[in-house]
């Protein structure tokens, strides 16, 4: 049974499923000036500790010992049920518009590396979102008609950022 996993240990499995990578790669790749850091960052614990959990889930586990040109370094790939597991990831739309700005944009990153073609999951995520965006906007048009019996104006002011942010995700997907 595959762990509920984090998106720490998501981003390290994908990385880990490309070829065998050390831990202080991978906490560069997830840096701040780092081409996946760039959407989201890791720090290097985190790092660390993602890939303890992973070796105890099966998930990756350790190749080879790299020594030349500093300290050793232990170098992990994705098991076979890793690889599936990140493919399936990969494919599945994320169920919250918050989760757009790191998981998806993550997964977008994850493909481009690996010269994949994004528009299933494109596609998908719309389709995921799309009837967020619908009840959101029946959300507002009913905070609307409260408010002129009074409701409260911050209910409608939420009702309309959640809407608005709804809305950008989905014509961000239709950019795409």
């Amino acid at each position: 049974m595959l762990p509920r996993l984090g998106l720490a240990e998501w981003v390290v499995l994908a990385v880990a499923g490309e070829r065998p990578v050390h831990g202080f790669a991978v906490a560069a790749l997830t840096a701040a000036d780092g081409e996946l850091g760039r959407v989201w960052q890791i720090p290097r614990p985190v790092v660390y500790r993602a890939i303890g959990r992973l070796v105890d889930a099966g998930l990756i586990t350790a190749e080879a010992v790299e020594t030349k040109g500093g300290p050793p370094r232990t170098l992990y790939a994705a098991t076979t049920t890793g690889r599936g597991h990140v493919d399936a990831w990969l494919n599945t739309p994320v169920p919250h518009v918050r989760d757009l700005r790191s998981e998806f944009l993550l997964k977008l990153a994850v493909l481009h590396r690996h010269g994949r073609d994004a528009t299933a999951l494109v596609d998908a995520q719309r389709r995921e979102l799309a009837p967020i965006v619908a009840a959101l906007r029946a959300e507002q048009d009913r905070a609307g008609r409260a408010g002129d019996g009074g409701a409260d104006e911050f209910d409608r002011m939420l009702a309309a950022w959640r809407r608005t942010s709804a809305e950008a995700a989905l014509a961000f997907l239709d950019e795409l």
